[in-house]
């Protein structure tokens, strides 16, 4: 059998397959081997001046890019989901919990002019029953957008 060496062993052999040069912008770039198919190479040809690159090796290390980016992304949603799932719920609870405080307010206030309307007026439990019917109707038919000059045009016109 044949004694084969490992490419750590021999130092006149780089490590890593390809060679090391600079380029115009002074960062090192790694020239080596690349098997592709003739499909893709011509796809990439017609492609790279589409996306800014001026290069084809220029397109295939932004694809790179990208597809690294889209790796680390994927992996990183087991992380970034349940943070902004949590995120997310915490604000929900906080504008539920400030709707809930003005809801109240609302309630009150509400409270205190039909008590003052009540007192002002001497109203028969059918007038008042037919009223609530007929605010039911209303409310549900313009979605709960009450508006005082609606009203206001349709009691005198009532009357």
């Amino acid at each position: 059998m044949k004694n084969k060496k490992s490419w750590g062993s021999n130092p006149d052999i780089p490590k890593e397959n390809g060679v090391t040069k600079p380029n115009s912008e002074g960062s090192d770039k790694r020239k080596f081997a690349l098997y592709i198919d003739e499909d893709t190479l011509a796809e990439v040809g017609e492609k790279y001046a589409e996306s800014g690159c001026s290069s084809r090796s220029e397109f295939i290390v932004e694809a790179t890019k990208f597809y690294l980016g889209y790796i680390a992304a994927k992996s990183s949603t087991k992380y970034l989901l349940p943070v902004l799932n949590s995120i997310i719920r915490d604000q929900m609870q906080v504008s539920e919990q400030r709707t809930n405080r003005n809801l109240f307010k609302i309630a009150v206030e509400l409270g205190k002019l039909s008590h003052i309307v009540a007192a002002m007026n001497d109203v028969d439990d059918d007038t008042v029953h037919d009223l609530h019917a007929m605010i039911v109707d209303e409310v549900r038919r313009i979605n709960g957008i009450i508006n005082y000059e609606s009203a206001d045009k349709f009691q005198h016109d009532y009357l």
